[in-house]
């Protein structure tokens, strides 16, 4: 399937009121989930082969004694975070902390936020979509620099608990 085929099936579901279309072929899956505000697409494509070199996916990282020297060290900072709720990417795309480059942005470290809360913008295909918080709380730190590429599912905020 290529992009103008996924264009023309986004448009199709959107305008079509289906709340919900997946579809699989050998190594290629595609889901595409339309509420009133939005419209979500998952795509899972094969993993490109040439994308590491031989050379590179064969030799092992090198290891350095300092890192062994810090990983202890590291080890409380992941303790302290599990306490806090990530808030993860819901789709694939661009990363906005606000509307405009000249407005405020959502939210910043230190703000509280409730459900339905605009915390960010992901621009997908051209679409801005608005990412409402589903969590209570406080938000100890922003993950994703902005304007920046982001994955589905990956953290993008970190917030204390209410």
């Amino acid at each position: 399937m290529d992009i103008k085929q996924i264009q023309d099936l986004i448009r199709f579901v959107s305008k079509s009121g289906v709340s919900e279309v997946s579809i699989e072929q050998n190594e290629f899956k595609i889901t595409i989930k339309t509420t009133l505000t939005q419209t979500v697409v998952n795509a899972t494509l094969p993993a490109p082969v040439a994308a590491i070199p031989a050379a590179a996916a064969a030799a092992p990282a090198p290891v350095s004694p300092t890192t062994h020297a810090s990983a202890p060290a590291e080890a409380p900072a992941a303790a302290d975070e599990s306490k806090y709720i990530t808030v993860k990417s819901p789709m694939i795309g661009t990363f906005y902390r606000s509307s405009t480059p000249e407005k405020p942005a959502f939210v910043n470290v230190g703000d509280e936020i409730k459900p339905g809360k605009v915390t960010c913008i992901i621009e997908a295909m051209k679409l801005f979509n608005e990412i409402e918080s589903e969590v209570s709380g406080r938000i100890v730190k922003i993950l994703v620099e902005n304007a920046t590429p982001v994955e589905y599912d990956q953290p993008l905020f970190l917030v204390e608990p209410m």
